[in-house]
């Protein structure tokens, strides 16, 4: 019993040690009271988690914190990026601008080149038939029904004046066309007051001549004259057959020997 005193003796006095170190440690007045080392060591723990907690709620901040950074970052690179692209619109629109005036500009010239341009057109096609009227007589009835059909398309407020130009342009493309060109052609005409069914055979605008069938009578064009003329057949019936096959690409190109007319000086 007294071994056990004693032991507990010891115990009390490390306690009021205890608390004597801590008071003086803390800087506090020495006063003794009766405290707990249990007390004392839950209180730290405490503490400790209390630091511990608050320590993860800054880790927390920080990481939130890093985050809004980078999406801040983020913002400012598609902010440039918009600023360049904003940029570059802007310098499309500045060029767009420049384009509609000089649209504007164009059309006002247009309206009086038009203007200018549908004099000329008809002159062109007072041109294209007299240059229909006084050539060969080849393919007369196609090329007059051209003519004719131009200057329909005059009168017409459907078709632009570019449209109309372009016809016209293709009129003369055509007709240039003919003189280098080599063609035969199905067609009739009145020879000795008889209506015949004749193969027509045209070398560029140098010779115009037709041919029955069978070759029994065989012609040309006289320019000088304007008129048919008939050809001797022992002469040329078999150059005239010749040449209408080369034109329907039925033998290969050969010399023929055609009446052609002497070339006249202009006025002559």
């Amino acid at each position: 019993m007294s071994g056990y005193l004693r032991q507990e003796g010891r115990v009390v006095r490390n306690r009021v040690i205890l608390i004597h170190l801590l008071v003086l440690l803390s800087g506090a007045p020495l006063v003794v009271v009766g405290v707990d080392v249990d007390q004392v060591t839950a209180i730290g723990e405490q503490r400790a988690a209390d630091g511990k907690a608050a320590q993860a709620v800054i880790d927390k901040l920080g990481d939130q914190a890093a985050d809004i950074e980078g999406e801040y970052r983020e913002v400012i690179k598609v902010v440039d990026g918009l600023k360049v692209y904003n940029g570059l619109l802007q310098r499309q629109v500045d060029n767009q601008m420049t384009e509609v005036v000089a649209l504007a500009d164009s059309m006002d010239k247009v309206a009086l080149i038009e203007r200018q341009i549908i004099p000329l057109m008809v002159e062109m096609l007072d041109s294209l038939e007299d240059i229909i009227r006084l050539d060969v007589p080849f393919l007369t009835e196609e090329r007059s029904q051209r003519s004719v059909r131009l200057r329909k398309m005059m009168e017409r407020s459907d078709v632009t004046a570019s449209e109309k130009l372009r016809q016209i342009l293709e009129a003369y493309e055509i007709e240039n066309e003919y003189g280098r060109t080599i063609e035969a052609y199905k067609g009739s005409l009145e020879v000795a007051g008889k209506n015949l069914q004749v193969d027509f055979l045209r070398v560029g605008r140098i010779a115009l001549l037709y041919q029955t069938a069978g070759g029994e009578q065989t012609g040309a064009w006289n320019q000088v004259t304007h008129a048919w003329e008939p050809l001797a057949p022992e002469q040329y019936k078999q150059d005239v057959a010749k040449g209408l096959r080369i034109a329907r690409k039925q033998v290969a190109p050969d010399l023929l020997v055609l009446p052609i007319a002497a070339a006249r000086e202009a006025g002559q």
